[in-house]
């Protein structure tokens, strides 16, 4: 998936294990084939995981999660993988790595959802929550949720290499009304930061919990909405009057789509065919209205 990534297999975790939490060592173990595009997951027993980053801009996800889901997690509405423990770096494999309990569900981005309106308030309540958790001390997001224009001659470059795929035009002008609503007025705010499909567990219709904080921090929440254009535009009006977005930010949640999506698109073309025709359609959702 990446040039320079690390490889993982199951000898190399099991040894891991042995070395380090040879309480875990005997339980089972199943690699994820779908892990998203930093970190190798696999399933250790039937209550806890394990994520070893496969590249190096991964690895600050580590502490930052160690540090903070467990004093975030008291203020959400939903389940995080609150770490259990922290596996260093050995036997070849450089980076340190996570166990942290097995959340119930499947991502949205795979789930079959029966009752997307119970779904979408989750989902749009989970971020009215994370908006009031307290700040003090809190980093900076990783990327989203800093203001836009330092990023403008770089998507500008991104959204013309779609020539062909999109309108660039349009997807020009989208970007434009993003940076013309100005940045976020109000105080920062905890955001994840890549509030995607993807992301987002659901179990039995309702959401079950959150995943991937590596982007999380403190700044504008106008990101946490790109999620919204992931649904059908009835569910995407829904997931508005949840979170309650006056249309400056809903512009720049917009531009943080054509941000996203214009760098994921032809990065994974061939490694996650799957998560860009999903990036696409979102793409196009967010260009259209």
């Amino acid at each position: 998936m990446h040039a320079d990534e690390v490889g993982v297999d199951d000898d190399l975790v099991r040894g891991l294990l042995a070395a380090q939490f040879p309480r875990w060592a005997g339980a089972s173990l199943r690699r994820l084939p779908d892990s998203g595009t930093d970190n190798a997951i696999y399933r250790l027993g039937d209550d806890k995981g394990i994520r070893l980053p496969r590249i190096h801009w991964a690895v600050d996800q580590i502490d930052k999660e160690l540090h903070w889901l467990g004093r975030l997690a008291p203020h959400l509405s939903t389940r995080v993988p609150v770490p259990l423990a922290k596996g260093e770096p050995g036997r070849g494999y450089p980076f340190p790595w996570l166990v942290y309990p097995w959340l119930p569900g499947a991502s949205l981005s795979q789930a079959t959802v029966g009752n997307w309106p119970d779904v979408v308030r989750d989902v749009g309540e989970f971020v009215l929550a994370l908006e009031r958790a307290p700040v003090d001390g809190a980093p900076p997001p990783r990327r989203r949720g800093t203001p836009l224009a330092p990023y403008d001659r770089e998507v500008r470059w991104a959204i013309e290499r779609l020539d062909g795929l999109i309108d660039v035009g349009r997807g020009l002008r989208v970007w434009e009304e993003a940076l013309d609503a100005g940045p976020w007025a109000g105080d920062p705010v905890w955001v994840h930061g890549d509030l995607l499909p993807g992301n987002v567990l659901v179990h039995e219709d309702r959401m079950s919990g959150v995943i991937d904080w590596s982007g999380a921090g403190i700044g504008d929440p106008a990101c946490d909405a790109m999620f919204a254009w992931s649904l059908s535009p009835d569910s995407r009006h829904d997931y508005r009057t949840v979170v309650g977005f006056d249309d400056a930010t809903w512009a720049r949640a917009r531009g943080w789509v054509v941000e996203q999506t214009a760098f994921f698109i032809p990065y994974y073309a061939t490694s996650l065919p799957r998560a860009v025709a999903d990036a696409k359609r979102r793409l196009v959702a967010a260009l259209t209205g």
